[in-house]
Parts: structure tokens; sequence; C-alpha cells
């Protein structure tokens, strides 16, 4: 297996991760709209109405992102580098946004228990950093051996 192909392979698992992600976040935010939007509809609470706002508002960037993602895939080698460069901003925007949503579902977890709520925006925090970390770009290293 050539060089270049292991470098494809691995950019496309860890785009592959990241679409695994954004497709819970959206089925999550999914869920929580209908099934919360009928609650909310049957007994109002001001604090569940901010929280299906918010994610109501980052629904769009999910879709974006996977509108994004498939244009991505399907025209990458004949679109020039600085349009790959924008989409890949749109799709790291999207992501950010989508991340927002996680506010309103804790919002809505805080409302119906204070320690469920702060246990999910805890573990909320650590999760995000730790994918973050883990899924940031990995450089090859020269040839000399020396780190790029």
């Amino acid at each position: 297996m050539s060089e270049g192909s292991v470098n494809v392979e691995s950019r496309t698992s860890s785009q592959d991760k990241r679409w695994t992600i954004m497709a819970a976040l959206l089925g999550t935010n999914t869920a929580l709209m209908l099934f919360q939007g009928i609650e909310q509809a049957n007994d109002p609470d001001p604090v569940r109405e901010v929280a299906l706002a918010i994610i109501a508002a980052a629904l769009p960037f999910q879709g974006i992102y996977f509108l994004v993602y498939t244009f991505l895939l399907e025209h990458e080698s004949r679109l020039p580098e600085e349009r790959i460069k924008k989409l890949g901003l749109a799709s790291a925007l999207c992501q950010v946004v989508s991340y927002g949503s996680l506010v309103g579902v804790a919002m809505m977890w805080y409302n119906m228990s204070s320690w469920v709520g702060v246990s999910f925006v805890i573990s909320s925090v650590l999760a995000i950093l730790l994918i973050r970390n883990v899924m940031a770009p990995v450089e090859a290293p020269h040839e000399d051996g020396t780190p790029a």
C-alpha cells in the first residue's frame, strides 16, 4: 500500500467519525424536539421553551454539515484548494453550532434535575475536549524522522 493511500484512508476514517458524531447529535436533537415539544404543548415551561429554541436553531446546521460532507466526498478531486478550505471552514462552523445544541439539552435536563444537568454539562465539556483533541489532524513526520 502506498503512503498516499494510507493518508487518504486515515483522513476518511476521521471524517467518518465526525459524520457519526453529527448523526448522533442530529438524531438526539430530533428526538428531543419531538418528545419535549409534545410535552411543551401539554405543560408549557419557559426553560424548556428556550432549550428547544437552542436545539431548533442547531438543526439546520446539522443538516448543512451532511450536505457539505457529501459534496466534498463527491467533488473533492475536482475542486480548487481555496474552495475546499471554504467548505472545510463551513463544515467546522456547522460542527461548532451543533455542539452548541448541547447547551439546550443541558438546560432541559438541568430543569428536570440539577444533578442530571450538572453531570451532563461536566461530561459534555470533557467529552468535547477529548474528541477534539484525539481527532485533531495528525501530520506525518518528515522523511528524516523529525516531526512535521
